[in-house]
């Protein structure tokens, strides 16, 4: 039902300029969906909706720009801090040390993350390779990795 609910918040923001959690719960509701001003206001903190203008004054419900690195961040501090011992980087490649046989783990994870920086991953049994779009992008990830730990 969640799942519904929100992929229809992001159908209806992209058909329409909605200013208010009130229009939104209403054009939900004349979908068939039948919810509280509290949970579409929390759908729209998890689901890391903004609020951009549309001039004259008027703003409108949109995907920020960030919602997926911070959807990453969210299901990265879960698998790492459990799995990462320690991050590096050489130029454009990153090198995880994870707990033994975790490596695999982690690189499945990240590539189903489907990270545009990420190019590639290879893994062995502690350790893995992220190689990288290109030397900002891994010293970026390295650090946002530094943080989560």
């Amino acid at each position: 039902m969640k799942v519904n609910r929100q992929t229809m918040i992001l159908e209806i923001i992209s058909q329409e300029n909605i200013e208010t959690q009130e229009q939104l719960l209403s054009r939900l509701q004349e979908r068939g969906i039948h919810s509280t001003q509290a949970t579409i206001s929390r759908d729209i903190k998890q689901m890391h909706l903004i609020k951009e203008p549309m001039g004259r004054g008027h703003y409108k419900y949109a995907v920020s720009g960030n919602r997926t690195k911070l959807n990453v961040a969210e299901k990265l501090q879960t698998i790492f801090r459990e799995c990462i011992v320690s991050i590096d980087c050489a130029q454009n490649i990153v090198v995880l040390k994870t707990m033994p046989g975790l490596a695999n783990g982690a690189c499945s994870a990240l590539d189903n993350m489907e990270m545009n920086d990420i190019v590639g991953s290879l893994a062995g049994d502690d350790t893995a390779f992220l190689l990288m779009r290109d030397n900002e992008a891994a010293a970026a990830f390295c650090e946002e990795i530094k943080d989560i730990l």
